[in-house]
């Protein structure tokens, strides 16, 4: 049986594969990112899945593509992890942004995204990956992600920037007690995954001036410090994967356009483009 991963964040999608690589079943976990969450953490998310436990000895494959496994010691305590739980498979980790290429692009070059949670890019030239830019992630960089939209709510909220309708609603969802905020940016784990649960609330307002132009802004800062340093032009395809690309694709497209490159896909979840690779290109 093999198991194929793609591991955000905010949560992991598992696909389970007999040996002639059919669906078996297909499950969601919390996030498994090795950089934010802790060895004992990561194995209670795994474990706490049925599914996954239930054929545990049966694995003998898994290809797991994950937020933050684009470094040695992240991978090491994550293989480990994964190891302990599934002792019989051969495990095979990289970073999310080559489950992005594969599911996007394929064997063919293009420019490919990720904004979800975190934010990334690459230039893939039909056989290597190359990043201008090492991701530093969540506290300086991630620049258009889930988590950076956060913290320019919070900002602004904060700073009385925000609009008084906007700001009465915001209360309305989230708690903003300043001491229950920094509890959990600095005494809780994956405070990227909840400084992430605050850019949900764009997607309500999503038509507001205010939002679109917090959108537009980001997604720019994205496209100066990610996209434009490979110096492709529009001839070049250019895919996004995550939520925040895909709900606001319109204002996506329109800042692509502005910077002479033209979209030419938006995937939300790349998981099931991803299987379909496995099955055609990794015997």
């Amino acid at each position: 049986m093999i198991l194929i991963a793609d591991g955000g964040s905010t949560k992991a999608d598992w696909i389970a594969l007999d040996n002639f690589k059919k669906e078996i079943f297909r499950v969601r976990t919390l996030g498994l990112n090795p950089a934010v969450v802790g060895e004992e953490e990561l194995t209670n998310r795994i474990v706490n899945m049925f599914q996954l436990i239930n054929i545990k000895n049966e694995v003998t494959e898994i290809h797991f593509y994950g937020a933050g496994c684009g470094t040695p010691k992240p991978v090491s305590i994550l293989k480990k992890v994964l190891q302990s739980i599934f002792v019989n498979a051969k495990i095979f980790i990289a970073e999310d942004m080559l489950a992005a290429v594969y599911a996007a692009s394929g064997k063919n070059e293009a420019l490919v995204c990720i904004l979800g949670t975190g934010s990334n890019s690459c230039y893939y030239d039909g056989e290597k990956m190359y990043m201008k830019v090492a991701s530093l992630g969540y506290t300086i960089m991630d620049e258009a992600s889930g988590n950076y939209f956060g913290k320019k709510l919070l900002k602004e909220y904060f700073y009385d920037k925000m609009p008084k309708v906007i700001a009465k609603k915001f209360e309305e969802q989230f708690n903003l007690d300043a001491d229950y905020i920094k509890r959990n940016l600095y005494r809780e784990p994956n405070p990227n995954m909840y400084l992430a649960s605050f850019a949900k609330f764009m997607f309500e307002f999503k038509d507001e001036k205010y939002i679109k132009r917090i959108i537009k802004k980001g997604f720019q800062e994205f496209f100066k410090h990610r996209i434009l340093p490979y110096n492709k032009n529009i001839e070049t395809p250019l895919y996004f994967i995550g939520s925040i690309a895909f709900y606001f694709r319109d204002i996506l497209e329109k800042v692509a356009t502005k910077n002479n490159l033209k979209v030419t896909d938006v995937l939300q979840r790349p998981i099931d483009s991803l299987v379909d690779f496995h099955k055609n290109h990794i015997k």
